[in-house]
């Protein structure tokens, strides 16, 4: 396996980041997980603009031109003899004197990780997953902007945690106001008198590139779509929920805290969704 680490491929055991890097240290940093089909990567230019944006916020000057990510990438898949793909893009600030000042750290340390995709087992297709709301919520926006993909990824870490130990597949999270916001690694949709709703931006929610393609879908198709501000209650009165991100694609969701969403499987607005977003994929291919 070879892994690019700053400027150039490396193997696997020679891929290391020093103990002073301060996305070690601090969570200092941002990244992206991105999905190659058949050696072609999803909506890859959207990836890439989310990645400079959260370097952007952060104030971090990705050593990398936008131009050569393209090129690193498909070459991250070639040395690793790799088709069906997943790929990880990693920029910390780099190392550095321990303190919280970024200027302590000349030089970001880049990181591709190019591994063959793993799917979900089918059956969590065909019957649903099982969510819980955690008792973890949301970073408050105003304290760290969700806009940021960040390293600093503890609060999802800690809501996941209480998912595992409830026996469930993911967490839904909720913000400081008690509104949906997602779950630890995905955003949600639900389907309420024929209605396909999702909680806004403004709830305090990474504005996910799948949650984009499933509202353009759903647009095609006519639904009728709302964002805004909903309290868990309304996954109980739903006819139908799924997940959505780059490596699931859209995920059916069978019930949450133990009850069940609609008929408890795969309502018929979420499997043509999925049909539909199956049918489009080459438009959405690098």
């Amino acid at each position: 396996m070879y892994i690019f680490l700053n400027d150039r491929f490396v193997k696997r055991e020679e891929a290391t980041v020093s103990v002073f890097d301060h996305g070690f240290l601090y969570g200092d940093g941002i990244y992206e997980t991105l999905r190659a089909y058949d050696g072609r990567i999803f909506m890859l230019a959207q990836h890439l603009a989310r990645l400079q944006r959260s370097a952007r916020l952060i104030g971090l000057e990705i050593p990398i031109p936008e131009k050569d990510w393209p090129g690193l990438l498909s070459d991250a898949m070639a040395r690793n003899e790799l088709r069906d793909a997943y790929l990880r893009i990693t920029v910390s600030r780099g190392t550095g004197e321990i303190g919280l000042d970024p200027g302590l750290c000349p030089k970001p340390t880049v990181v591709v990780i190019a591994k063959p995709f793993q799917a979900y087992p089918p059956r969590l297709y065909k019957e649903g997953v099982s969510l819980i709301t955690t008792t973890v919520h949301r970073n408050l926006a105003t304290a760290l902007s969700p806009q940021i993909k960040s390293l600093n990824f503890l609060n999802n870490i800690l809501a996941k945690q209480e998912a595992t130990k409830a026996g469930v597949f993911d967490g839904i999270m909720l913000n400081a106001e008690g509104r949906l916001t997602e779950c630890t690694t995905s955003n949600i949709f639900f389907i309420q008198h024929g209605t396909l709703c999702t909680p806004s931006v403004a709830c305090g929610i990474l504005d996910g590139i799948t949650r984009d393609v499933v509202l353009t879908l759903a647009k095609e198709r006519g639904l009728k779509m709302e964002e805004s501000a909903y309290t868990p209650e309304a996954l109980r009165q739903a006819d139908e929920c799924f997940l959505t991100n780059t490596t699931m694609e859209i995920m059916p969701v069978r019930d949450v805290d133990q009850h069940l969403v609609g008929s408890g499987k795969p309502g018929p607005v979420t499997l043509a969704l999925h049909e539909q977003f199956r049918a489009n994929l080459e438009r959405f291919l690098a």
